[in-house]
């Protein structure tokens, strides 16, 4: 029988950089080596994206508070 499976992953990074870009780029590396590393990402879980934004402690996360 033949399934999909539809998965997500979510998680929070919390790091030291200069600037919220930095904090972006530094995650980005490490996910692509994760991604690089391990090719069953791709070939048998069908990863297609992995997307992300940085931002100031506070700021996102109060309007994720006060939206719920």
């Amino acid at each position: 029988m033949q399934v999909k499976v539809h998965w997500i992953i979510d998680g929070v990074a919390e790091m030291d950089a200069e600037t919220i870009e930095n904090a972006e780029k530094n995650v980005e590396t490490i996910l692509g080596k994760l991604v690089s590393d391990n090719p069953q990402l791709v070939e048998t879980l069908g990863a297609r994206a992995i997307q992300g934004k940085a931002y100031l402690p506070g700021s996102e996360e109060d309007k994720d508070i006060e939206n719920s």
